[in-house]
């Protein structure tokens, strides 16, 4: 009566139509005034949605956005599964990332006693490999091991580069490990590779940026005892060369300290070239006293770095510490106007095999060959003798045979 008034012919709803309504059985929509009726009994309906199938009634009833959200969830889900399945299916045998890992470990350990050419292959071989490893799988655990192995081997390529002479090729390869280093947030190797930095940077006369390195080197946390020490070395013989005598004295005596019992992944725990033994800081502080000019401190950590290898087992002798030390102890023995003394220290340098006469070694020679060329000894016999032994010695040596001119004006850590 509200839409039609009183009217015979309003609109009417039997039980037959009721029954063929709710049967589903009605084809199209009810006439025009029915519609209008149904619509004032069901608000916020039309006629439409009353008569449409149930699950279209209520998708109608959902924002525009969400009628696809069920296949886009599913779809994610299955996207989701896949990725994980090739995953799955791409990850290595952990007995595998062991076993590279182990011959990482060794040649690091047994370095000392390889001739740098041999050192350098070995390591590209590992690197090689590795490389071949990280490109088979996808398990993030895996590829953040492989990286950090792919920092270690280039870390030690660069020491057998800068050992070859090839400073501008070991600066790459130690940035090579930076940069593995940075992405697997690996302190201990980037504490290692500035170290490096710093040490290649002041052969190569840029001792301000031997300085930077080094202070960021010791920046770093979580690194051991060895670690410090050896950094603590670097940093002396970077204030060394920058002529901060003070600053450098200061670093050595830090580099001599107890330690605290700290240890770390790569300085401790694999050790070998990553390490830093008592006879090889003693071996680097000598030779910084020689920089700063302090003969007696020169010669008394000389003499302690051979007394130190002296009480090694054969296995862990290091012809460049033995060498360097000794090329050490001479050049403090001709500060002291004993040329003779010298002359006998020198022996073991003689005796290092042509193919370890290694950057450190040759530029140590080449310093006392420079001390000998000085007017005071022109026409002596015995410093001539030694300038010539020490050229036939540098002209053998692989910097000199294979690698550039050495001309370097430092001695390594």
């Amino acid at each position: 009566m509200e839409l039609f008034g009183q009217n015979s012919n309003n609109p009417t709803c039997g039980e037959a139509q009721f029954r063929r309504w709710t049967a589903g059985k009605l084809v199209g929509l009810p006439g025009a005034d029915t519609c209008i009726t149904l619509e004032r009994v069901f608000p916020g309906y039309t006629v439409a949605q009353l008569f449409a199938h149930p699950s279209e009634a209520i998708d109608s009833q959902l924002p525009a956005y969400d009628l696809d959200l069920e296949e886009r969830i599913a779809m994610t889900a299955r996207e989701a599964h896949e990725d994980a399945d090739t995953t799955a299916g791409t990850s290595i045998s952990d007995t595998t990332v062991d076993e590279l890992r182990d011959r990482v470990v060794t040649l690091a350990r047994r370095y000392h006693r390889l001739a740098p050419v041999k050192a350098f292959e070995e390591a590209d071989a590992l690197r090689e490999e590795i490389e071949r490893q990280r490109d088979r799988t996808k398990a993030p655990a895996q590829l953040q091991v492989l990286m950090i192995l792919n920092g270690q081997v280039a870390a030690l390529l660069s020491s057998a580069a800068f050992n070859l002479g090839y400073l501008r090729h070991a600066r790459t390869l130690a940035r090579t490990a930076a940069l593995f280093a940075e992405t697997t947030r690996f302190a201990p190797l980037r504490a290692f590779i500035d170290g490096s930095l710093a040490y290649i940077a002041y052969h190569a006369g840029d001792n301000t940026e031997a300085v930077t390195k080094a202070d960021r080197a010791l920046s770093h946390g979580g690194l051991g005892d060895i670690a410090q020490r050896r950094l603590c070395a670097i940093q002396a013989r970077a204030y060394a060369h920058l002529g901060d005598i003070a600053s450098a004295q200061r670093a050595i005596r830090l580099s001599d300290e107890d330690g605290h019992g700290r240890v770390d992944e790569l300085h401790d725990t694999v050790g070998g070239e990553f390490g830093f033994t008592p006879e090889r800081l003693a071996m680097s502080n000598s030779t910084t006293a020689l920089i700063i000019g302090d003969g007696g401190e020169a010669e008394a950590a000389a003499r302690q770095a051979l007394t130190l290898l002296a009480q090694r087992s054969k296995d862990a002798h290091s012809a460049h510490i033995q060498g360097g030390a000794a090329a050490d102890l001479a050049m403090a023995r001709l500060l002291a106007h004993d040329v003779e003394e010298a002359s006998e220290v020198l022996t073991p340098v003689w005796e290092i095999p042509n193919d370890q006469r290694m950057t450190g070694i040759v530029v140590r020679t080449a310093h006392i060959h420079r001390h000998l060329s000085r007017p005071t000894y022109h026409g002596a016999r015995l410093p001539g003798q030694l300038r010539e032994r020490i050229e036939d010695f540098t002209r053998v040596s692989p910097p000199y045979q294979i690698g550039p001119h050495v001309g370097l004006l430092a001695l390594e850590a």
